[in-house]
C-alpha cells in the first residue's frame, strides 16, 4: 500500500469487553504472585497485609471513576497525556510522556518480560537467568547477558510484532490471555479458601492489627507511630506498582467505541475485578501460609509456596504456567496501548515526528518499535529493578496532578460537555489526592532511594521538552 493510500486515522474497533480486558490484563502481571513477602517483612500482621491491598485497591478504584469524568471530556487517543495537556499546559503533558517513555511504561515491560522468563525456566532450565551467554567487564561492571533476558526480549519483540499487524490482533491475545489468567486466579482463591487450614487461619489473625517488623529470623521490631507509617507507605511500593496499568485503556480511546461511555465503565469494572482478586488472593495466603514462611518465601515467590500447600507437588507447574500466562497477556496490554502515547506526542510536535503516522494497518508501528527498542535496552542493562522501584513514587505524583485537574477543569471549563462527572466530587478525588501525597512524601522521608531517580528522570524532561519543542510555535507555554 502506497504512502498516500495509508490510514491516516485510528480506527474504532474496541468494545467494552476489550476496553475492561485491557484494564484488567495490564494490571495482572506478576507482582500479586511475589509482592507480599515484602509487604508482610514491613507490615508484619495478617490484618495489616490485608490493609494494604484494600487501601491500594480503594485508591486504584478513586482514581479511575475519577478519570472517567476525563476520558468522557476528551475521548481521544494519548489518555491521561491528553488530560494533563487540556489541564494544563504541554510541559505538564510532555514530562508525563517522558517519564512515560524513559521508565513508567517501558520499564514496566521489561520487567513483565524478565518475569515472565523467570518462570519459564521452572520449565525449561535452558532459560534461566543462571545461564550466562555472554559475559564481559565494562571498567569494574561485569556486563553479563542471561538466557532469561534473552527470552525476554524476543517475546517484547513478538508482542510488538503482533501488534503493528493491526488492533484486531493485538485484542485477540489480550481478550483470550486475559479470560484465561482471571478464570485461573479464581480457580486458585476457589481451591485456595476450601485448603484454608484453620491453626494457620487462627494463628495469623490473632493479634492482626499488630503492626511491627518481621525479620526472617522470625524475630520482631515494633515501630513508633511514624515509623508505622514510613512501613505502610514502603508496603504500598509493591501493590501499587501490582495494581498500575489500569490507565492504559485511556491511552487507546481513539480505538475504542463510544469511548465516552465504555473508556469510564472499562475502568470501574476492571479495577474492580483486580481489587476482588488481589484481596481474595492475599486471604488465601494467610489461610495456608504461617506469616514468617509468607515473609521468607524463596526469591519472594509466596504465590509458589501457597500453591504447593493447595495442590501438593504439582503447585510449582501450575503457578508457573499461570504467570506465564499472567505476564504474557499483562505485557500485550503494555505494549499494544504504550504506543498510542508516543503517537498522541508526535501529533503535537513534542515526539519523533515519524511516531505520529500509522501503518497500513492503522497502527502506530514506529511507537511500537521504539517501545520495543528501550523496553529491550532494559532488559539487557540489569538495572531494569532500579528503575521500577521509582515508578510507584511517579506515577502517583502524576495520577494527583491529573486527577487534580478535574477541579481545574471544572473552573477553566465550567460549559464543557461532561457525559459522566467523577463519581464523589468533590470528596472522593480530594481523598485520593490526599493519600496519594501522603504516600509520596512518607516515601520521601523513609525510603529516598524511591524517589530521588525518578524526580530526576521527570526533571531531565524540561530541557528535552524545549529542545523538541516546535519553532513556530512563538509563546511559552502559559503558565497553570
Amino acid at each position: 500500500m502506497s504512502k498516500q493510500t495509508e490510514p491516516t486515522k485510528l480506527k474504532a474497533t474496541l468494545g467494552l469487553l476489550d476496553g475492561t480486558m485491557i484494564v484488567a490484563g495490564s494490571m495482572i502481571g506478576s507482582g500479586i504472585f511475589i509482592v507480599s513477602a515484602d509487604i508482610i517483612r514491613n507490615v508484619g500482621s495478617a490484618g495489616w497485609l490485608i490493609a494494604v491491598w484494600v487501601i491500594t485497591g480503594f485508591m486504584t478504584l478513586t482514581a479511575a471513576v475519577s478519570y472517567g469524568e476525563l476520558s468522557a471530556m476528551f475521548p481521544k487517543a494519548g489518555g491521561q497525556y491528553v488530560y494533563l495537556k487540556e489541564a494544563y499546559n504541554k510541559l505538564i503533558a510532555f514530562l508525563y510522556g517522558w517519564s512515560f517513555f524513559a521508565v513508567i511504561q517501558t520499564g514496566t515491560i521489561a520487567a513483565v518480560g524478565v518475569a515472565f522468563s523467570k518462570f519459564t525456566a521452572y520449565l525449561i532450565p535452558a532459560v534461566s537467568e543462571d545461564n550466562k551467554l555472554f559475559s564481559a567487564m565494562i571498567g569494574s561492571y561485569n556486563f553479563t547477558i542471561s538466557a532469561a533476558q534473552c527470552v525476554s526480549i524476543v517475546l517484547i519483540i513478538i508482542l510488538t510484532y503482533i501488534n503493528t499487524r493491526g488492533v484486531k490482533s493485538g485484542k485477540i491475545i489480550q481478550n483470550t490471555f486475559t479470560l484465561t489468567k482471571l478464570a485461573s486466579l479464581f480457580g486458585l482463591i476457589i481451591f485456595g479458601l476450601i485448603m484454608i487450614k484453620g491453626d494457620v487461619w487462627t494463628a495469623n489473625w490473632t493479634n492482626a492489627w499488630d503492626i511491627h517488623k518481621l525479620n526472617p529470623d522470625n524475630s520482631t521490631v515494633s515501630y513508633t507511630m511514624a515509623a508505622a507509617l514510613g512501613a505502610i507507605a514502603a508496603s504500598m511500593v509493591g501493590s501499587i506498582f501490582s495494581s498500575d496499568a489500569w490507565n492504559n485503556v485511556t491511552f487507546i480511546a481513539g480505538e475504542m467505541k463510544n469511548p465516552q461511555r465504555n473508556i469510564g465503565l472499562s475502568l470501574f469494572l476492571g479495577t474492580l475485578i483486580v481489587t476482588l482478586i488481589y484481596v481474595s488472593i492475599n486471604i488465601v495466603y494467610t489461610g495456608v501460609l504461617p506469616l514468617h514462611d509468607i515473609a521468607t518465601a524463596e526469591k519472594d515467590r509466596v504465590a509458589v509456596s501457597a500453591s504447593q500447600v493447595i495442590f501438593g507437588s504439582f503447585g510449582t507447574v501450575i503457578i508457573a504456567l499461570m504467570i506465564m500466562i499472567s505476564t504474557f497477556g499483562c505485557n500485550n496490554g503494555l505494549i499494544m496501548a504504550g504506543a498510542r502515547v508516543y503517537y498522541t506526542m508526535a501529533k503535537d510536535g513534542l515526539f519523533f515526528k515519524r511516531t505520529g503516522t500509522l501503518n497500513k494497518f492503522a497502527v502506530p508501528s514506529f511507537g511500537l518499535w521504539i517501545q520495543c527498542a528501550v523496553a529491550s535496552v532494559l532488559c539487557l542493562s540489569g538495572r531494569y529493578g532500579d528503575l521500577l522501584d521509582m515508578i510507584s513514587f511517579v506515577v502517583v505524583i502524576f495520577y494527583v496532578l491529573t486527577i487534580l485537574g478535574i477541579y481545574i477543569l471544572r473552573v477553566k471549563r465550567p460549559n464543557a460537555e461532561r457525559p459522566y462527572k467523577a463519581f464523589g466530587y468533590p470528596v472522593l478525588p480530594a481523598i485520593y489526592m490526599l493519600m496519594g501525597l501522603a504516600f509520596c512524601i512518607l516515601l520521601i522521608i523513609y525510603k529516598p532511594q524511591f524517589t530521588w531517580p525518578g524526580l530526576i528522570i521527570v526533571l531531565i524532561g524540561i530541557p528535552i521538552y524545549y529542545i523538541s519543542k516546535p519553532k513556530d510555535e512563538k509563546q511559552l507555554d502559559s503558565p497553570v
